[in-house]
């Protein structure tokens, strides 16, 4: 499944590339592109357990920048 999220207070791209870093490293992800620019979140990961691959990549987000959310 492929989906895009807005991601609400993403504040800077080096931050932005290190939530990349950390999500692609999630088990089940098979690619996702975080762009600064446009706020937005395109995750690419396995259909089964997808809900709980978002809520991992929040948690991932969390640590790097905590005022960042996924917007649904």
């Amino acid at each position: 499944m492929k989906k895009v999220f807005k991601l609400a207070d993403l504040d800077c791209a080096n931050c932005a590339a290190k939530m990349q870093n950390a999500i692609e490293k999630i088990d089940g992800v098979k690619s996702v592109t975080i762009s600064f620019m446009t706020q937005r979140m395109t995750l690419e990961a396995d259909d089964d357990s997808f809900e709980s691959i978002v809520a991992k990549a929040q948690k991932a987000i969390k640590k790097i920048e905590p005022d960042c959310t996924i917007v649904r």
